[in-house]
């Protein structure tokens, strides 16, 4: 394993740190206070191709792989975490559903769409009553000759309200076992029978809306069935494999830039005659923080090495979505502590990326749900 960062993947990330500093950062707090991201940032987000970067060229990506994909998340995360978010929901989860599981006409059809952000994506799977538990929905899907009639109601949609395609899940007939009668569909925005609910009032990434979405009747062509009749739940936890590791950039993103603003705080702020970087009670806060995050670096992108070079790594990433996510939250909070009342206060960054993060032990899996995911792993195969 070679841990250098190719020419490609530097260049990757100074395209998209370049962006953060001149053309998001600027705007962040304007983001999270008036629940929008401007157009002209999702258009320039389409011109560096961030919404289709880890996919091949031949279906309209950069071919940079998981690892380029992880590289873009944690820097687009230094700045805004509606921003990644909204591409993620679109990448990781909704074109990566059709990347694995689709047929190649599906593929040709609806990748490059997707992948140059000519349409955005949305990936419903959660229901009200179904979220931890997956096969839980009630959204059923009925064969009628050559299409499916889609009837039932998706809760927190992460880009519903503008998706041009939508990866839905839904029952398709008796089960063997749980899980094995739920099937996939890519539907698309115009069909009959949609409509999205009202916008979300969340506690953070407030840029990003994951309203309710309505299928009522909605006929679909049975050429739309992705990957199988009752294929749907293992289409739906491949993607969430891939979810989950680029949660881990984000949060590794997020904590690098907490980490980044505490120094130069800790440098300038003077107590008792001296900079707090030079009290012990300072330095050990800021010692832990580098610690966890060099931490989170190495399982974040040796994990996507692993998804690159053709390895399995589910396992993997529910321990990354795990450690990182829980992790993101500590260092936020000692962020917090180290600026004292000014971190508290909402001209400073810090109180907005400590509510945007707090989800990320939710979606996804949450963090009780990754700890049951990797023990059964454990019991079942062993560590090594």
């Amino acid at each position: 394993m070679d841990f250098q960062f190719t020419e490609e993947q530097e260049m990757i990330r100074s395209m998209v740190r370049e962006f953060v500093e001149k053309e998001v950062k600027p705007f962040a707090a304007q983001i999270d206070r008036e629940g929008q991201i401007p157009p002209r940032l999702l258009e320039q987000a389409r011109e560096l191709g961030l919404f289709g970067l880890p996919f091949p060229e031949e279906y309209g990506g950069a071919g940079a792989g998981e690892t380029g994909y992880c590289i873009m998340q944690e820097e687009l995360c230094h700045g805004c975490n509606s921003l990644a978010g909204l591409i993620g929901a679109h990448t990781s989860i909704c074109s990566t559903s059709i990347y694995l599981s689709g047929s190649e006409e599906q593929k040709k059809k609806y990748l490059p769409s997707l992948t140059q952000g000519e349409k955005i994506g949305a990936y419903a799977l959660t229901e009200a009553g179904a979220g931890s538990d997956a096969a839980a929905i009630k959204t059923v899907a009925e064969r009628q000759g050559n299409e499916w009639l889609l009837n039932g109601t998706k809760h927190w949609i992460t880009n519903g309200d503008i998706a041009g395609i939508f990866v839905v899940f839904a029952i398709t007939g008796k089960p063997d076992r749980p899980g094995m009668n739920v099937s996939a569909f890519i539907v698309e925005r115009g069909t009959p029978g949609i409509t999205v609910g009202k916008p979300d009032e969340k506690l953070g990434l407030h840029g990003m809306h994951s309203p309710e979405v309505h299928f009522e009747n909605v006929r679909i062509p049975h050429e739309n069935l992705l990957g199988g009749e009752g294929k749907g739940f293992l289409t739906a936890m491949r993607a969430l494999d891939l979810g989950r590791l680029g949660l881990g950039a984000c949060c590794l993103g997020s904590a690098k830039e907490m980490l980044n603003i505490s120094i130069a705080y800790a440098q300038q702020r003077i107590t008792f005659g001296k900079p707090i970087a030079e009290h012990q009670a300072i330095q050990f806060m800021l010692s832990e923080m580098a610690t966890t995050i060099y931490a989170m670096e190495g399982m974040v992108y040796r994990t996507a090495w692993m998804c690159d070079t053709g390895k399995k790594f589910s396992r993997e990433s529910a321990i990354v979505k795990y450690f990182c996510s829980e992790s993101l939250s500590k260092i936020i909070d000692m962020a917090l502590q180290i600026h004292g009342g000014m971190g508290y206060m909402r001209e400073l960054p810090i109180e907005r990326f400590y509510r945007d993060s707090r989800v990320y032990r939710i979606f996804e899996g949450t963090s009780e749900i990754q700890r049951i995911v990797i023990a059964r792993d454990l019991v079942k195969k062993g560590m090594y």
